[in-house]
């Protein structure tokens, strides 16, 4: 499996492009926005996205996501406790920044109710429940390929904020902890925004886990 970074939208977050190198199947994480970038990308390597993934529902994470998943028709993935959350932009944020238009987007197709194994055509992994940063955040964990996408719940060098709706900085320091600490120091983690890194890094450096 191959990933391509995508950072899209007014602040940046990053969507994420996976590819099976085989079959030439894609999933897509965190459309946050640019649906044209990640058409571009799409294209230019000739895959068949299966899936949207979402970490969280942010406005800044689900910006593309009308428009990716009725152009591929293809469903999205998103945990329980955010079920309402596509619907409602005061709690996706999208009603508290006048640089985006207020989404109400349609529910997710799948709602994600506890950790577990999922397969998605071609690609297995493993859904971890990293809340904090919001009640529903969720990390996807692709053991095969050592890489995590987790979101706005550890970045490199710092941590998600927890001062939006339903953020609480104890729970999310326990889902850093025990949920992404805990997998191997070499696992890649990719984060919602900035740089990738590693747990290993991390564990050594990142000054709101010392």
């Amino acid at each position: 499996m191959k990933w391509t970074a995508c950072p899209v939208g007014p602040i940046q977050a990053n969507c994420y492009v996976l590819e099976d190198e085989q079959t030439k199947e894609a999933i897509i994480i965190d459309p946050g926005s640019e649906m044209d970038t990640i058409h571009s990308v799409i294209d230019k390597k000739k895959l068949r996205p299966l899936a949207v993934l979402l970490t969280h529902a942010h406005f800044d994470h689900i910006g593309a996501l009308e428009p990716v998943r009725d152009h591929w028709k293809i469903p999205a993935y998103l945990h329980q406790n955010e079920a309402d959350w596509l619907q409602d932009p005061n709690k996706n944020g999208s009603a508290l920044f006048s640089m985006v238009e207020a989404f109400h987007d349609r529910p997710a197709e799948h709602l994600l109710s506890h950790e577990q194994s999922l397969e998605i055509g071609p690609f297995s992994f493993e859904v971890l429940e990293t809340p904090g940063h919001s009640p529903g955040g969720v990390s996807y964990y692709f053991k095969s390929t050592n890489v995590v996408f987790c979101g706005d719940a550890l970045f490199n060098g710092s941590i998600g904020r927890t001062d939006g709706f339903g953020g609480d900085r104890v729970q999310l320091i326990q889902s850093i902890t025990e949920k992404l600490l805990t997998l191997p120091a070499e696992t890649v983690v990719c984060p919602g925004h900035g740089f990738t890194t590693t747990i290993g890094h991390e564990l050594e450096t990142n000054p709101f886990l010392i």
